[in-house]
Parts: C-alpha cells; sequence; structure tokens
C-alpha cells in the first residue's frame, strides 16, 4: 500500500490538539499533502499572501527589521525592537522607566506591513502596536497619532490586540479559539498555520487517501460538489466585516448561518453610499455592487491561487466591458469615456470607480461597491468622491461641473434618492420612512433592500411601513430578512402591534442569523429552552472573553430577570473596556435596581465624562439623580439631555414630570407635548399630561388627555378617575 505522508499538522502548525479538536482536525490533510497532484495550484499559493497569513519568523526577511536594532517611541510607551543571538525580541519601556522584554513569536501579513505576535499570560497571543513596512523598510504605529493607553481595550495588550479573539480565525486555518470563561484562558488550537488549500476547500484527508488508492481515477466520490455561492461564501467568511455567531464556519457553509455582517445602518462605519469608510474588507460593498449583481464573483477577477488579479491595468475590466465581450456589462472605450489622457491616473478604470482609502497608516485598499464617482453627494452630503480624492486642490463643484458636462444626470438618479434616504434615515428625520418606502419599490439589490429595511425600524408606527416589513421578513435574500428582524426589534420597543408575531415567527427561520437576532429581540420572553434561545447563548458565550460579549450577557440576564449575573457580566464588561459607554449605562440600571443608586450615579458621571455630548448618558444621570434623591441635579441633567437631543421622547417625559415636581407647570406641559410629538403610541405621556392639567384645574382638557391614554391602551382606576374628574364632568 502506497505510503500516505498524511497528519493533520503543516510542517509550521500548532501542537497537535487534544480533547474534541482531535477528530475534526484529523480530516485535514495540510497544505503539503495537495502538491503532488495539484503542484502548479500549490506553487502559486505557497508565496501567495494566503499561504504566508500568519507565518514564523524569517531569518533573513524579519531580521532585515530586526538588526541593527530599532527605537520607536511614543508618549506612553516605547519600543526596542532587536535581534540577539537568533532570538527576536520586544522590549517594551513605560513612562514611568519600568520594562519588560517578550519573545516575538511569529508574524503577521507581508505586505503592506507586518505585525508581530508575542506571548501573553491564560494562552494568549498579542500583536504590538509598531509595525514594519517592508517596502519602506520602517516601523511605525499602526494607529498613527490616535496612541492608546495601557488599561484600554484597544491598547496592544488588551482585548482588542488579542490574537485568539482578534486574528487567528482569519490569518490561520480551521481555528479553534477555546476560550474558557471559568479561568479566563485560551487553549486555542488550529489545523494549520497561515491560509492553507483546505482553509477555502474545506478538510481533503479523505479526498488525498482516495486519490492515493485510486491514482487517475475520477471522479472522487468524496468530493462535494462544487457551488458559486458557496465559493462566495467562504471568500466572505475573512474578506468582511462581521460578527462571528459560531466559531465553525468551514468552506461549504452559508455565511449568514456563521455570520451577524456590518452593512450600511445608523453607525458610521459605510458612508451612506456605500463606499467604506471605517475597515470593512470587501464583502458588503461589493455585495452591494452593481458587478455581484451581474453576477461577477471574487475569482473572475482574482486568482485564487495567488490572490492577484488576472489582469493588470484596464484590461481586467475590459475582459468584459470591452464589445462584445459579455451581455450583461455595457461596452466601455476607456478613453472616450473616462474624459483623460490615455496611461494618466484618471484614464485607470479602478481610480475612479474603486477608489482607495488607507487602513493601519500604510494599507492602501481598493473599494469593492465599483461605485459612480458623484460629486453632487459631497456637495449635497459631505460625502467623499473619486474625482476630489485625486484631484484634491479642486473643490467638489468644480468636480461636479465636469461630471455634468461628460455624464447624462439620469445616470446617477437611483444612488442619489437612495443615499439621500439613508442620510435622511440615519438623521432621524421625521418623514424619512417615506424616502425609504419609495427606494424599496424600485431597488432590486439584496444588500441594498435590506439597508433600507433595516431604517425603517425607526418609523414603525406608520401603517404602511408596517406592511412592508411583514413583507420583508418573508423575503427569499436571508440578508433582508436579517434586516427586516432588526427593524422589528425596534418595532418591538415601540409597542407596534403585530411586532411580536412577525418575530417569532422568524424563529423558525431556515437561516441561523436570523434566528438569533430575532431570539435577541425576543429575549425577555423567550420561553426556556426554545432551540433559537440556545443557539442564541451559543452565540453570546462565544464572545465572553470581550467586552461587548459580556456586555450582551449582562443585557440577556438582565431581560432574563437575573440582576445579579448581569451586574457580574456588566462590571467585567466595564473592567475590560472602561471607555466604553454602553455598559456603564446598563450596569448603571442594575445598579439603581439593586439597590444602590449611588453607584449607578457614580457610573454614569463616568460616562458623561468619557462622552459630554451623549443625551442618552445625562437622560439616564437625570433618572439616576432623581432616585439617588437629588431632583436639583435630575432636572439639569434632563434639561441638558433635551439640548443635545431634540428627538429624544423619553427624556422629554421625564424633563415634564421633574419640571412639574419644581413647579414648573406650563413648561412641563410643554415638555410632555414633545414627547407626546415624538411617541404618539406610549400611553404614559398623555397619562402624565392629564395629571399636571388637573393640578391646574383644566378640565376639559385633562379628560381629553385622559381619554386618549385609556385609547393607547392603558385603563387603570387612576385613568379612570381623571376621566370623571373636574365639577363640569358628566356621568358618574
Amino acid at each position: 500500500m502506497p505510503r500516505t505522508g498524511l497528519t493533520s499538522q503543516a510542517p509550521d502548525s500548532a501542537p497537535r490538539p487534544a480533547g474534541p479538536d482531535r477528530a475534526e482536525f484529523a480530516r485535514y490533510a495540510g497544505s503539503h499533502a495537495c502538491a503532488s497532484c495539484h503542484r502548479s495550484a500549490y506553487d502559486e499559493w505557497l508565496y501567495s499572501h494566503h499561504a504566508r497569513a500568519e507565518r514564523p519568523l524569517h531569518p533573513v526577511r524579519d531580521a532585515e527589521a530586526f538588526d541593527p536594532p530599532r527605537q520607536i517611541a511614543l508618549s506612553h510607551e516605547s519600543f526596542l525592537l532587536r535581534l540577539t543571538n537568533g532570538a527576536f525580541s520586544l522590549t517594551v519601556t513605560a513612562s514611568n522607566g519600568a520594562d519588560r522584554t517578550y519573545p516575538v513569536l511569529r508574524a503577521l501579513g507581508v505586505r503592506a506591513l507586518v505585525q508581530y505576535l508575542v506571548p501573553a499570560p491564560g494562552g494568549r497571543l498579542q500583536m504590538t502596536p509598531v509595525a514594519h513596512d517592508p517596502i519602506r523598510r520602517d516601523w511605525f504605529h499602526v494607529f498613527g497619532t490616535d496612541e492608546r493607553l495601557p488599561g484600554e481595550w484597544g491598547h496592544w495588550t488588551g482585548r482588542g490586540m488579542n490574537w485568539n479573539s482578534m486574528c487567528a480565525q482569519c490569518h490561520n486555518t480551521a481555528v479553534r479559539k477555546n476560550y474558557d470563561p471559568a479561568t479566563d484562558r485560551y487553549a486555542t488550537t488550529l489545523a494549520e498555520r497561515g491560509v492553507g488549500c483546505e482553509a477555502c476547500h474545506g478538510p481533503m484527508r479523505d479526498h488525498v487517501l482516495w486519490q492515493q488508492q485510486h491514482p487517475g481515477s475520477m471522479p472522487d466520490p468524496t468530493l462535494p460538489a462544487p457551488e458559486t455561492r458557496r465559493t462566495f461564501d467562504t471568500c466572505a467568511s475573512c474578506h468582511s466585516r462581521r460578527t462571528e455567531l459560531t466559531g465553525t464556519f468551514r468552506p461549504g457553509g452559508q455565511f449568514e448561518d456563521h455570520y451577524l455582517p456590518a452593512m450600511v445602518d445608523a453607525r458610521e462605519t459605510f458612508h451612506p453610499d456605500g463606499q467604506v469608510r471605517d475597515e470593512n474588507f470587501e464583502w458588503a460593498a461589493f455585495l452591494g455592487s452593481r458587478m455581484h449583481d451581474a453576477g461577477v464573483r471574487c475569482t473572475d477577477c482574482h486568482n485564487p491561487h495567488t490572490g492577484r488579479v488576472r489582469q493588470t491595468g484596464n484590461s481586467l475590466c475590459l475582459s468584459c466591458h470591452a464589445t462584445g465581450r459579455h451581455p450583461r456589462a455595457p461596452a466601455v472605450d476607456p478613453l472616450k469615456h473616462s474624459h483623460h489622457p490615455p496611461s494618466s491616473p484618471g484614464d485607470q478604470c479602478v481610480q475612479c470607480h474603486m477608489p482607495v482609502t488607507l487602513y493601519m497608516q500604510r494599507h492602501p485598499r481598493h473599494d469593492h461597491g465599483f461605485t459612480l464617482p458623484d460629486p453632487w453627494l459631497t456637495v449635497r452630503h459631505g460625502i467623499p468622491n473619486a474625482c476630489n480624492r485625486c484631484h484634491t486642490n479642486q473643490t467638489a463643484d468644480w468636480s461636479l461641473q465636469h461630471v455634468r458636462n461628460w455624464y447624462r444626470e439620469e445616470r446617477f438618479t437611483a444612488t442619489r434618492r437612495r443615499t439621500g434616504a439613508v442620510v435622511a434615515a440615519r438623521a432621524g428625520e421625521p418623514d424619512a420612512w417615506q424616502a425609504l418606502l419609495e427606494c424599496l419599490q424600485w431597488e432590486t439589490n439584496a444588500y441594498w433592500r435590506a439597508v433600507l429595511v433595516q431604517f425603517l425600524g425607526q418609523y414603525a408606527e406608520h401603517s404602511p411601513v408596517q406592511t412592508a416589513l411583514s413583507q420583508a421578513v418573508c423575503e427569499v435574500s436571508p440578508l433582508v430578512r436579517l434586516g427586516a428582524v432588526h427593524a422589528l426589534e425596534q418595532a418591538l420597543d415601540r409597542r407596534i402591534p403585530g411586532t411580536e408575531g412577525l418575530l417569532r415567527a422568524a424563529l423558525n427561520d431556515t437561516t441561523r442569523s436570523v434566528r438569533v437576532a430575532a431570539a435577541w429581540a425576543l429575549r425577555a420572553s423567550l420561553e426556556p429552552g426554545h432551540p433559537a434561545e440556545a443557539e442564541l447563548l451559543d452565540h453570546l458565550e462565544y464572545h465572553a472573553d470581550q467586552p461587548w460579549g459580556q456586555f450582551r450577557l449582562g443585557l440577556y440576564s438582565w431581560d432574563r430577570q437575573q440582576p445579579e449575573r448581569a451586574r457580574q457580566a456588566l462590571e467585567q464588561a466595564v473592567a475590560w473596556d472602561p471607555s466604553s459607554v454602553a455598559p456603564r449605562l446598563a450596569l448603571a440600571t442594575v445598579l439603581s435596581a439593586l439597590g444602590d443608586p449611588a453607584a449607578a450615579v457614580a457610573h454614569l458621571e463616568a460616562a458623561a465624562e468619557r462622552a459630554p455630548t451623549n443625551a442618552e448618558v445625562h437622560f439616564r444621570l437625570g433618572l439616576a439623580w432623581n432616585e439617588a434623591g437629588n431632583p436639583a441635579r435630575s432636572l439639569e441633567a434632563l434639561e441638558k439631555a433635551v439640548k443635545l437631543d431634540p428627538r429624544h421622547a423619553a427624556a422629554w417625559y421625564n424633563l415634564g414630570l421633574a419640571r412639574a415636581a419644581h413647579g414648573r407647570i406650563e413648561a412641563a406641559l410643554q415638555a410632555l407635548l414633545r414627547a407626546e410629538s415624538l411617541e404618539p403610541r406610549n400611553p404614559r405621556v398623555p397619562f402624565a399630561r392629564a395629571t399636571v392639567l388637573a393640578r391646574l384645574g383644566r378640565w376639559p382638557e385633562t379628560r381629553a388627555a385622559a381619554a386618549r391614554a385609556r385609547e393607547l391602551g392603558l385603563d387603570t382606576p387612576e385613568v379612570r378617575a381623571l376621566l370623571r374628574a373636574g365639577p363640569d364632568a358628566s356621568g358618574p
């Protein structure tokens, strides 16, 4: 029988795993096992960035970075990198003069920068904040002037720079994080160092064995049938900004069963037109592009083994966009289309349609949204455009005039309408729902449909919006259904009738991300032991090593009536990330409920110090001061909250109560009317207004406000008493 030469480890892999990981990794052959039959593909891969995504230190390449020694000084720390007797090391000196030396174990990346890994307690590896640029042959701080301080989440010793949680999955093959929350330790294992063949093709030991036993035979029955969608999902598993649901994605799986993707939403992660802003990688932008809708996939442009583009310059784009090349691709003459001199930057397709953003100071990346360069969006909404990224000495108006001279205005209409709707929804404009629904009527791209649907949640009191959400939660695309569930979560918070039924139906969705999102929305009322609850808990516990994971565990425990567990988780989140505001807000609520208003105030004041313009912080501080017995400070904080956010309905409501308690009755009524205009379906607001009106003896208005409260579902003895209040009241 021929010798197989198989092993579950590559030449430079982690120690052979024990326990439950052993059986899984036994299914992997290692990339070297592919070489004999797939020599060409193997040779292309061997020197790719994928193969060297994480690698051992190179005695020549890395020696050039460490020898002679290099010193990088920051305001709070300095870093000395050196090579001594063949050993690479990093010495960190704090501002107080204390220093510590770490062995440098491995490298992440090849170009445009290389970061290094050093050991830390608890089975951890940490990334260095200084990186080497092999092209310029210098060292630099990856965060530029944004120096992160010891104790912060993003400091190089913190959890934001932890390899086990933040890097390992995408720089290696088949990683198991293996975090133990009881001991706060990792036992991370992997099948192979670097992004090997099986990171994209799945475990292949059975295939290699079969081929060796049946040389020259085809097809191999152990191989799954190729499927384009699953190939794209495999690329997306690393080339996207996403939150892991399971930690167990393997090639052949569905992306949405294992990840919650980041998309255009209320945060500033993306520009409103879909252009990348923060570090978003390629997937989401590409998913929203016309190229993706036309059927283009990653491997149409990129050689999957080298990672490089298949052709250079405009030749790559013209492989589809030349006359007669592709039935769905409009023919383009680059010179006539670009209106720029031949071979100039403006004559290159990618310069205009794939503008570059620089990340980590040295890493330029092309936007894969293939957007139209439109200076109008800059003039109107402040969104960057490709023209002025190059013509930095000109204004957006100058660029817009050229665009209008060269191209038909109607080619930009759809993008401008959709972007305008997103901008309005982000700003919370009260009529933005109409523009969102109009865009939904003609938008066919599933990614953008999901974006538009997600924004509808804040407008769920409108009947057409409710209809749209009930339809969206049944659409074919799991992304659209996921967007609908996120919107329905907001609708549930706003007490919109029928919302809970739609969310309960989503608990049985065919896609895990939709089920988990629905379970999160219904966490307060979900039956113990429900299958979706188990999936949600798996997701939350997988991220228990990160402050945001503890934050979510705290919220879950609080909503499940487990205040002590909530306190523990939220205190852990604050300890791991003291500068984050949201965990402090949640912890203050829990502490207040546990009878410690002074501690709640302390956390909220710390949050206000870190986020002085955050209206929610001052709103919560107003509530806490009131509970702590200081109504004057409460009134002050609530006044500041509504000044910072005039659309904060709950702040206006509580401000109305606070003003009434201070005898400022007319001002109280004004605040309550403002709250009612912002939250017209909340029965507590007209009830509060009725009680204030009764103090003034304005009986007809009192009864009208009480009637509105009862109409909205608040039918209590107090409401019924106000309905009969006043000497002019009729009836018993």
